[in-house]
C-alpha cells in the first residue's frame, strides 16, 4: 500500500473529479516518491509486532551481518508505523513465530517461498517477470533468494549483500555449461551475464537485452577504414556487411561458441 506526499493530494483530487476514481488511484500510486512512500508490512492473523531484538535471539547470524545489506538502509527509525522497520517489514509481525519456536514456519512470511513480499517494493522486477521470456519465479519454480541474499551474508562489494558481486557465480548454479572456464573467454563474461541477458525478464529469446545481431553490434561494430565504401560494416577489421543478413552472429554458422571456446579465439566453435 502506498501513499503520495500530502502536497500532491490536492491536484490529484481535482484530477480524480475530472477523470474518475480509477485514474486517481493509478496516479496516486505512480506519483509517490521514494522518500515519502509508505509500505504496509505483511500481515499475519492474530500476530503482533515484536521488534528486531526478538528476531535476533534466534537468528543471531543474520542479525550480525544484516547492517551490510542494502535492505538495512531502508530502515526508518523515525517511523511510527509498527513493522515499518527491520525484520518485520518483510516478514510480518513475529509474535506467533517467536512464541512457537522452531515450529513457527507457518506463522511468518517467507519471501524465499513467496515473492509477494519482495514485489511490494520491487514493482519494476514484478513487471519484468510478466514479460514473454522470464525466469519461472511467478510459476513457483524459482524464488528471489536463489540469486539474491536479502540479509547481507554475502557482503562482497559492490553488491553489498545481494549476491551479485560474484559476477557469474549466481547464474552458474544452473547454467554450468555457459559459465564453465574456457581457454578463450568472451570478454563480455568478465562484465557478467547481465551485460547481455536481463535475468528477470525480456521480450527477446534467451532473456537477451537486444535482438539478433544488434546485441553483438553494441560492442563490436567499427567505423569503416579509410577508403572503404560508405554503408559497409566492419568488425575486427573484417568486412561483415554480407554476413549479417544470415541471421544472428551465433546462429549463422559463424560464432557458435558465443560464451567462449577452448580451441578458437574467435568463438567459431
Amino acid at each position: 500500500m502506498r501513499f503520495a506526499p500530502a502536497k500532491n493530494l490536492r491536484w490529484l483530487a481535482m484530477l480524480a473529479a475530472a477523470s474518475g476514481v480509477a485514474a486517481f488511484a493509478l496516479l496516486l500510486n505512480s506519483c509517490s516518491t521514494g522518500g515519502a512512500t509508505v509500505f504496509a508490512p505483511p500481515q499475519i492473523a492474530d500476530a503482533a509486532f515484536v521488534g528486531d531484538k526478538a528476531c535476533a535471539y534466534c537468528h543471531a547470524g543474520i542479525a550480525r551481518v544484516f547492517p551490510a545489506s542494502p535492505h538495512a538502509r531502508l530502515r526508518l527509525p523515525q517511523s511510527q508505523m509498527p513493522g515499518q522497520t527491520g525484520c518485520e517489514s518483510c516478514h510480518g509481525p513475529g509474535s506467533k513465530h517467536a512464541a512457537s519456536g522452531a515450529v513457527g514456519a507457518n506463522f511468518i512470511v517467507n519471501p524465499g517461498k513467496d515473492p509477494a513480499a519482495c514485489f511490494q517494493c520491487h514493482l519494476d522486477i514484478q513487471v519484468a517477470f510478466h514479460l514473454p521470456q522470464h525466469h519461472p519465479v511467478l510459476e513457483g519454480k524459482m524464488n528471489c533468494v536463489q540469486c539474491h541474499d536479502p540479509h547481507g551474508q554475502d557482503i562482497s562489494k559492490p553488491a553489498g549483500g545481494l549476491a551479485m558481486a560474484r559476477l557469474n557465480e549466481s547464474c552458474a548454479q544452473c547454467h554450468r555449461e555457459q559459465t564453465k572456464p574456457v581457454v578463450f573467454e568472451h570478454p563480455a563474461l568478465r562484465e557478467g551475464c547481465a551485460s547481455c541477458h536481463n535475468p528477470h525478464g525480456s521480450i527477446n529469446a534467451k532473456l537477451l537485452t537486444e535482438r539478433d545481431a544488434n546485441l553483438c553490434l553494441r560492442c563490436h561494430a567499427q567505423a569503416p577504414g579509410r577508403g572503404a565504401a560508405p554503408g559497409r560494416l566492419f568488425i575486427g577489421n573484417v568486412d561483415h556487411t554480407g554476413f549479417v543478413r544470415y541471421g544472428t552472429c551465433w546462429t549463422a554458422g559463424c560464432h557458435t561458441a558465443v560464451h567462449g571456446s577452448n580451441t578458437q579465439p574467435f568463438f567459431l566453435y
